[in-house]
């Protein structure tokens, strides 16, 4: 188990210094989101000289807005996608085995208002049990009326039945991806936050390195190395169209868009609304899309849509009808109805769903969600699609074509299944389940590391200490105030009111251990879109 020395350091002038030095890498991944840490990671295990760039944050982007779920996708059984299925369940285990402080099994309770749906559900939840085989979490239950209450205790229990009890994982998204980075490294791999890629150097048609600025010092640096990997999530397509820009003639037309956004709502409200500690889910809602309340870090987490977006902002709000089908659906299920005066945060996802060619991208329920893999005539390698869950089996499949048009050599697949991540020893930690409040078990055995730093008995909230700030800073890429309030911890994404108040004291705390300007106003200003109006 790799864990990870007092004298490892993220800081940003040795970051820079390495960007500096002149190496030729076998890989450059642009975006630093799940997919792209995944191939990052995946590669430096394999030996590789690898360098990722981020333009924001890692996890920034749709990376920290999943509904914090590790699963097989009960709802793509349902569709008839098997294949799929049997990939995330067998990944969603390697998960829970390889970050344990990070993913967890939880139980999921759909209650039954009519006499088939308990029958009907739990049939096909049988069937899940089987695809997962000895990767199972645990067997599906049927149960009765008082043990659906018992399980759900502010279920409706109006006409309730009874119910269905199945097992999925649950995961700390934003910190895992700080996980995969931080193993990456200590791999030898080379990853920034805040450099973006503004151009791709091409020779005789061929992409042979990427052109980046740093975007605190606006420094250029030019990267060079065998095999480009677009990992930008549903912002492939603005590589892809400077890639054919540059190819030229017949390669322009490989720039049609092949994301369709869709975007995902997710509200936070009072854990009081759930009670208990199963997840809450409705398999077809009203207009039949699903529901979920999911306990999470000492909240409930309600959501989410599949809505088409035609936009990609960076900051995506959600639209009335989508607060609006929410709550009302929340309401028909939950004893005690949640009104927009009790969401403490809500954010939104985009997804990259990839659409066929000339699809409008209308209905993004009949979209791939698998990822698909696309190398162009210039050998740029774009990668889109996919879930949090298959990030690793993602990795494998991108460095399989890599390999495949000899644009890296031939490595040993296989090597991450059993990879544990930074923090994951089991024998240096206590596992504390994902649905109590954010604290120190997320660090899993660097827990003591943390516990060193000047502060630690500093609270500033609960589940957030002074020596948690500065250990982002020392050791987690952390720079402004929202790379801790969003990421490092997931204050933001649970109370965004409490966030804008602890921004002053930890821009402190940032600007004396980093020296760089935590952006403390321009992070007051995003909470106000974590906070639901009217």
């Amino acid at each position: 188990m790799i864990t990870l020395p007092e004298a490892h350091a993220t800081r940003r002038r040795d970051l820079i210094a390495r960007l500096v030095e002149p190496c030729h890498y076998d890989l450059i991944v642009v975006g630093g989101g799940a997919t792209g840490l995944g191939v990052a990671l995946d590669a430096a295990v394999r030996g590789l000289r690898v360098v990722l760039i981020e333009s924001h944050d890692f996890s920034k982007g749709t990376s920290s807005r999943s509904t914090k779920l590790v699963h097989g996708g009960v709802r793509y059984l349902a569709q008839g996608n098997i294949g799929l299925v049997r990939e995330a369940l067998r990944e969603r285990t390697l998960l829970l085995e390889n970050a344990p402080h990070l993913a967890q099994p939880l139980p999921f309770v759909m209650p039954a208002y009519k006499w088939w749906e308990a029958p009907f559900y739990g049939a096909g939840l049988k069937m899940y049990d089987a695809l997962a085989g000895s990767a199972g979490l645990g067997r599906t239950e049927f149960l009765s009326r008082s043990e659906t209450v018992a399980q759900l205790p502010m279920v409706q229990p109006a006409a309730l039945k009874g119910g269905v009890k199945y097992w999925d994982g649950q995961f700390n998204d934003a910190r895992l991806a700080l996980a995969l980075a931080r193993t990456a490294v200590l791999h030898g791999a080379l990853l920034v936050n805040y450099c973006r890629a503004i151009a791709l150097n091409h020779d005789n048609g061929r992409v042979v390195g990427v052109v980046c600025q740093e975007q605190l010092s606006g420094q250029i640096f030019q990267l060079r190395g065998d095999c480009v990997i677009n990992a930008t999530g549903v912002w492939v397509d603005e590589l892809r169209r400077q890639d054919g820009a540059a190819a030229g003639g017949a390669a322009a037309t490989e720039t049609q868009a092949m994301v369709a956004p869709s975007q995902g709502v997710h509200m936070v409200v009072d854990r009081t609304f759930l009670g208990g500690r199963a997840a809450l889910m409705v398999p077809r809602t009203a207009d039949g899309r699903v529901l979920f309340a999911v306990p999470w870090l000492g909240k409930v987490i309600l959501g989410t849509t599949d809505t088409p977006r035609h936009d990609l902002a960076r900051e995506p709000e959600a639209f009335e009808e989508e607060i609006q089908f929410i709550l009302s659906e929340s309401a028909r299920y939950l004893r005690q109805a949640p009104t927009r005066k009790d969401v403490k945060s809500i954010w939104v996802g985009l997804r990259p769903l990839v659409k066929p060619p000339d699809d409008e991208g209308s209905n993004t329920k009949g979209l791939s969600r698998e990822h698909t893999i696309l190398v162009s005539r210039s050998g740029l390698v774009t990668v889109t699609g996919g879930k949090w869950t298959t990030y690793r089996a993602m990795a494998e499949d991108v460095l399989a074509q890599c390999a495949k048009h000899q644009l890296i050599r031939e490595t040993m697949h296989g090597l991450t299944k059993s990879l544990g991540l930074v923090g994951s020893d089991r024998r240096c930690f206590e596992v504390r389940a994902l649905h109590e409040p954010e604290g120190l078990h997320s660090y899993g055995s660097e827990q003591a590391l943390v516990l060193n730093l000047p502060g630690a008995e500093h609270w500033l909230c609960d589940g957030l200490s002074e020596a948690m700030v500065r250990f982002a800073a020392r050791h987690e890429y952390a720079i402004k105030v929202e790379d801790v309030l969003a990421r490092r911890s997931r204050l933001l994404f649970l109370d965004a009111r409490l966030a804008a108040n602890l921004a002053a004291v930890v821009a402190g705390i940032l600007k004396e251990e980093t020296g760089q300007d935590p952006a403390q106003e321009e992070f007051v200003d995003l909470c106000q879109h974590y906070l639901l109006k009217g």
